[in-house]
């Protein structure tokens, strides 16, 4: 060790408040505050730039609810520190303080320097023993150990408002912040950051969404063990600072930057109308398993933070792992729960999002370890004066558990049934059409109590985790070779297909097929009930070469290929006007199940489906191939006043002739049509679009159909 871990200063202080945690600037100083109920001591390390050992160490008071504080006079935003913490080393009862090892603030907004574990100072053990975790390591790690910064929260917003659009007008783009610009093509001036992002926003504009979900931002763990193979935790679901934005997409990489970058980014976002949801990752943390690094709550709290397990004589040694990560946060905690909340708050309040994605958050729901709807987590959240009015997503489930449509009211839940069904139906799976239509309308079966709404369902054909939809109609099997797992990772049933040839290829018909297959996928996506979510890149066919899992490539595998935008230019302009359709055809965005009425054309109030014939549909059938769906869009408020709008879906590898209602008064359009290029979708239909045969349509192969009438 460098120097003696003991109090010496010449700066004045005080107890200083242990109110707020985290480190607190005020004009005469800095109050530091960090929760630990077992530790015997704590100790404030004060750092210089770009030196490897502290200018003063400050031993912390001890007061009421286990918080540590104190108050330094004259420090300023900008500072760097970190925290030393003693107590008790004996893993088999959950202790695993080790005062060699310099910690982060979980609470610090923002850090200097990375995370390398050089030769394995960053474990509290020594890892070459028999002992393993057992072991203790005397070795010092300050030298390499990223500095916590103390932020500044002040920023300009101008005056920018939050957009507060309504969840059943959301049109959702999920999309990587580095990712969306790191490649060539995005010929932005800061490729791969908070910047470059903000100059693709007119992009996201044009194309229409309202809404970006972020892939995680909090300040993340890379994990040595890919890091040493090349590869990288790109996606970011180790999450380590949970009130930092990760600092490797800044453009300026010291101190607070990260923090002025990603509140502009926000700010710009939402003067275009955008609001911004974070896919958080509360349920673990990037410290891994037993045999993982000490960097932060291992080393502050073990107890306390993580869910502990054991056997025998090691009652508390292991890590309950619902999430797979190697360990599960302990909301049952009331430390825990508050970091959580804490984190929460301080994103919606002082970074302004609207709203978040929870990975795997029924582990948040816990009692006694069993997923519950009466959790202390979703009781706090909707009595919280704060966070009762953001968007609010879960992915329902975990390791352990699957909890689709079991959440409450206040949540809105990641539909992967929704995924499946359709996926499965348009690959031509037998007995889904009944599935289909409960999807396709907001899936009532799922969301048709507890007082939630269609809107409830995020609909989603595909997502970060698998295939790109380029790739769901490129590739039969995955190819997930470049992950270095020989290609055991990712999912293997994928409800896939590959037109016929498997991977790229210059067949022509193949090519048309493939475009047209995700055409209707993004139909199926963008029409139906429920809240939309668009993988981003979809729209322009952005390709993973056929990897489903692709969490650890940082390179041209994940970034974006903004030079396919040029070349399927006609795919973007398609999604454009499938949004500008949803928008304005509102009976698409309605907050109530529709329980559909008895066949009656003119009197139908709301919804009814049909065979080809306008007959009556045999849902138990394996055989449905082609069917109709029938809206009522003067029972939904709009400028439009009253209106009908007909789709039929059909998978057949053969043309279907499809008998169309008779309306009294009204004349109908096509205004959607899969199978014709260049104009698949007419949002405002004009005399050339008026169908010259009001009694049948017919339908091409494997496409899909919107009728209006007016």
């Amino acid at each position: 060790m460098g120097y003696k871990l003991a109090h010496r200063t010449d700066k004045r202080t005080s107890a200083g408040s242990g109110k707020n945690l985290g480190a607190v600037v005020s004009d005469r100083g800095v109050n530091f505050a960090i929760f630990s109920g077992y530790a015997t001591e704590i100790f404030l390390l004060l750092f210089d730039p770009g030196e490897k050992y502290p200018s003063d160490i400050l031993r912390l008071e001890r007061s009421a609810h286990n918080i540590w504080h104190i108050f330094v006079y004259g420090l300023k935003a900008g500072q760097l520190y970190g925290y030393k913490v003693r107590g008790e080393y004996d893993p088999k009862e959950g202790m695993r303080f080790n005062e060699n090892k310099l910690l982060i603030d979980p609470y610090a907004k923002a850090f200097e320097g990375d995370f390398l574990n050089e030769d394995d100072l960053l474990l509290g053990y020594e890892n070459k023993g028999n002992d393993r975790d057992l072991s203790f390591d005397k070795r010092d790690n300050t030298h390499i150990v990223p500095r916590s910064v103390v932020v500044d929260d002040s920023f300009d917003w101008q005056n920018v408002a939050k957009p507060d659009i309504p969840l059943e007008k959301y049109i959702i783009y999920e999309v990587h912040v580095k990712g969306f610009t790191a490649h060539p093509s995005s010929r932005v001036r800061s490729p791969g950051t908070y910047p470059g992002f903000t100059e693709k926003i007119q992009y996201l504009k044009e194309l229409g969404v309202n809404a970006v979900e972020f892939l995680p931002i909090h300040q993340f763990y890379k994990r040595d063990g890919l890091v040493k193979t090349g590869l990288s935790d790109y996606w970011g679901y180790n999450s380590l600072g949970y009130f930092a934005p990760e600092k490797s997409y800044a453009r300026d990489r010291g101190g607070a930057a990260a923090v002025a970058e990603f509140k502009t980014l926000v700010r710009e976002l939402h003067k275009a109308g955008i609001e911004v949801i974070l896919d958080v990752v509360y349920n673990h943390t990037g410290e891994g398993s037993e045999l993982g690094p000490t960097l932060c709550l291992r080393g502050i709290d073990n107890p306390s933070y993580y869910a502990l397990r054991g056997y025998e004589n090691n009652p508390y040694r292991f890590y309950i792992n619902d999430t797979g990560c190697g360990n599960t946060l302990n909301l049952e905690n009331p430390a825990a729960m508050r970091l959580v909340l804490d984190s929460l708050r301080y994103w919606t309040e002082e970074m302004r999002v609207d709203g978040f994605r929870f990975d795997l958050a029924s582990v948040l729901a816990r009692v006694k370890g069993q997923y519950s709807k009466d959790s202390g987590f979703f009781k706090a959240v909707a009595s919280d004066p704060v966070l009762k009015n953001v968007k609010l997503i879960a992915e329902p489930w975990d390791l352990t558990t699957y909890a689709v449509g079991n959440f409450p009211p206040e949540w809105a839940e990641w539909n992967d049934k929704f995924r499946d069904n359709m996926r499965k139906f348009f690959k031509g799976y037998p007995h889904q059409a009944k599935e289909l239509a409960f999807r396709l309308t907001g899936s009532a079966d799922l969301y048709g109590d507890d007082l939630r709404t269609p809107y409830h369902s995020v609909n989603f054909i595909t997502c970060h985790d698998g295939f790109t939809l380029n790739d769901l109609y490129s590739y039969e099997r995955k190819h997930n070779e470049a992950n270095g797992e020989e290609n055991r990772d990712g999912a293997h049933e994928n409800y896939s297909w590959n037109a016929g040839v498997e991977g790229e290829t210059h067949d022509e018909m193949v090519l048309a097929l493939r475009k047209k297959l995700v055409k209707n996928a993004l139909v199926s996506v963008l029409i139906p009930l429920g809240t939309p979510m668009l993988l981003g890149g979809d729209e322009f066919m952005r390709t993973q070469k056929g990897n489903n899992n692709a969490y650890c490539q940082d390179n041209e595998i994940s970034w974006f290929d903004w030079d396919r935008a040029g070349k399927n230019k006609d795919v973007i302009e398609f999604t454009k006007d499938l949004i500008k359709f949803r928008k304005k055809y509102t009976v698409l965005q309605k907050r109530k199940f529709m329980p559909g009425q008895p066949l009656d054309f003119d009197k139908l109030s709301d919804i009814a489906w049909f065979g080809e014939k306008l007959d009556k549909i045999n849902w138990e059938s394996h055989k449905i191939k082609t069917f109709c769906c029938y809206l009522n869009g003067g029972a939904a408020p709009s400028e439009l006043g009253d209106y009908r709008l007909f789709f039929i879906i059909n998978i057949n590898n053969i043309e279907s002739i499809v008998k169309i209602p008779r309306l009294k008064g009204k004349r109908w359009y096509r205004v959607l049509d899969t199978s014709l290029p260049g104009k698949e979708v007419v949002p405002d239909p004009g005399p050339e679009d008026e169908l010259s045969s009001s009694d049948i349509y017919r339908i091409n192969p494997i496409s899909v159909v919107g009728l209006l009438a007016i």
